[in-house]
């Protein structure tokens, strides 16, 4: 057997048999131009245990998995399987050899059936050579019914909704039936009964002898899951441990360099005028004829102030947001801003009325993956920018860099490829293009998903600043402690009505969680035994 290499952070070592290390990653290094997004990481994974990685956005994390399943080749370093130097150079060859990865983002194709999905480039066979559907169908079946999903095999993706399709994700990696099974960010659009459900499926694989490597930004859930954690910084591992001997406190310390958090329930509240009315509005449900998603809601924002909406998966956040940009179509009620009436106006309409909606999935609805930092950016103001029926490139160029600095995206510049970013920084390129049309209003639908504690702070810090120059806010979360921390005023919805308000500076998470109808702590508490 190879002897171990050298442990990055040597007196800081987790205890491990090297029989157990079924994967290592030596001296692995990633470049691409004069970005070093990996330097130099050792890393090891275990049969039959869960290897949690925690670090910010842009650390390194899903750079090595991608390395570690075939998607990116290292620059320098080498991976080993079983003691033995492989070289990976397709997705393909990794699958082959065991190896599977849920992405942090979707890879989907919204055209295809969930069963093709799960199935595609590697397509069950008859005897007579053709693809054998019914067997592919009934095996989709099995991994909804173990993942507890009422989803049939001949359902379009695109018709499911953001958690469901996660669920796909997570059944086509399951599919492969992997030794090592990499799970980036598998929770990011899950609710909290979904994560259970998964974190049981998660303990009978580890029983099985799979090894599992998971990344999560929800650092509470991550540790519940854990057996090793080891967490990156700047492109390298800087520490591991036991889970049993970490706790929050040290991840944060870890990944940010500081005990950091956000609070801004400190917050000034020194609100102006009414700046967006909802009254009475009710919304159909846009994937069951007949019913509504959003019933009888009434809702102020005023200028400077941000109002949080907080309800479980379901609860009517998202179809409400949706329809007060344009999006989904309302039934009844009126929905003002600044005392107009915006029922009969398009998106386009709305947002130059100066109410704007950051969605839910960046990726689908916020960002075209082909466009540059700069291009995405401008997207939605470019009108105001045309001068004799010709856009005004240099002064584009100027209000991208002007807003580039103002929402801190880390980026080589503004032709820089869209998909060199890390998920925050793309949520501050989405979030960016909205404030780029100068809007009265703002709407975020989760807005921190599937990003780190620290640039959650940047994200949240960013808002607070918009509003205190008057910018109305109203976003939906399914995260208690955003909800407590991060704004001015909580609404929660349940059922699509809004049932209570409560003030975050004193209401508690039992009573929030009570009102959405969420289930108390201790029986949402994920490491629990079977």
């Amino acid at each position: 057997m190879i002897a171990p290499s050298a442990s990055a952070v040597p007196g800081d070592a987790y205890p491990g048999m090297d029989d157990d290390v079924v994967l290592r990653a030596v001296e692995i290094t990633k470049t691409y131009g004069v970005t070093r997004a990996l330097k130099g990481v050792n890393f090891e994974v275990r049969r039959g245990k869960v290897t949690v990685l925690f670090g910010e956005n842009g650390a390194g994390k899903s750079t090595l998995m991608k390395i570690l399943s075939g998607v990116e080749r290292p620059t320098s370093g080498h991976l080993e399987l079983d003691g033995t130097v492989i070289d990976l150079q397709s997705t393909t060859q990794a699958v082959d050899r065991g190896i599977s990865i849920i992405h942090q983002e979707l890879n989907l194709c919204s055209n295809l059936n969930v069963r093709d999905n799960i199935f595609v480039g590697r397509e069950l066979r008859s005897r007579r050579g053709g693809v054998a559907y019914g067997r592919e169908g009934e095996i989709t079946r099995e991994l909804m019914a173990r993942l507890e999903e009422d989803i049939a095999p001949t359902t379009l993706v695109a018709d499911l909704r953001l958690g469901q399709q996660q669920v796909v994700e997570i059944a086509r990696a399951l599919a492969t039936k992997a030794r090592i099974l990499i799970m980036d960010e598998p929770t990011s659009a899950l609710s909290a009964a979904e994560v259970m459900v998964l974190f049981k499926v998660i303990r009978e694989l580890k029983s099985q002898g799979v090894a599992i490597v998971y990344i999560s930004h929800h650092l509470e859930e991550a540790i519940e899951i854990a057996d090793h954690a080891v967490v990156f910084r700047d492109g390298a591992l800087v520490a591991k441990k036991d889970a049993a001997d970490i706790d929050l406190p040290w991840v944060v310390s870890k990944m940010v360099g500081r005990a950091a958090e956000y609070d801004f329930s400190g917050e000034p509240r020194g609100h102006g005028d009414v700046a967006l009315s909802v009254e009475n509005v009710r919304v159909p449900d846009p994937d069951a004829s007949g019913r509504v998603a959003v019933n009888d809601v009434s809702l102020q924002v005023r200028a400077g102030e941000i109002v949080c909406l907080y309800g479980l998966m379901g609860a009517g956040r998202t179809e409400l947001l949706e329809a007060l940009a344009g999006r989904q179509p309302i039934a009844a009620g009126r929905v003002l801003l600044g005392g107009r009436d915006l029922r009969r106006l398009s998106i386009e309409e709305r947002i130059s009325s100066g109410i704007g909606l950051v969605p839910e999935d960046r990726q689908r609805d916020g960002l075209v993956q082909l466009m540059s930092v700069g291009a995405n950016m401008s997207l939605s103001s470019l009108l105001s920018m045309v001068k004799r029926s010709f856009v005004s490139r240099g002064r584009e160029n100027a209000d991208v860099q002007t807003m580039i600095k103002e929402v801190r995206v880390k980026t080589a510049g503004p032709a820089a490829p869209i998909t060199s970013l890390s998920g925050g920084n793309q949520q501050k390129v989405v979030i960016g293009k909205m404030l780029m049309t100068r809007p009265k209003v703002l709407l975020l639908d989760e807005p921190t998903r599937g990003i780190d504690v620290g640039a959650k702070g940047e994200i949240f810090a960013l808002l607070f600043q918009e509003a205190r120059k008057g910018l109305a806010v109203l976003y939906a979360t399914s995260e208690i402690s955003e909800a407590l921390t991060a704004s001015h005023r909580l609404v929660v919805m349940s059922k699509g009505r809004i049932v209570r308000e409560f003030d975050p500076g004193t209401a508690t998470r039992e009573e929030v969680m009570a009102a959405s109808g969420e289930p108390e702590p201790e029986a949402l508490h994920i490491g629990a035994s079977e």
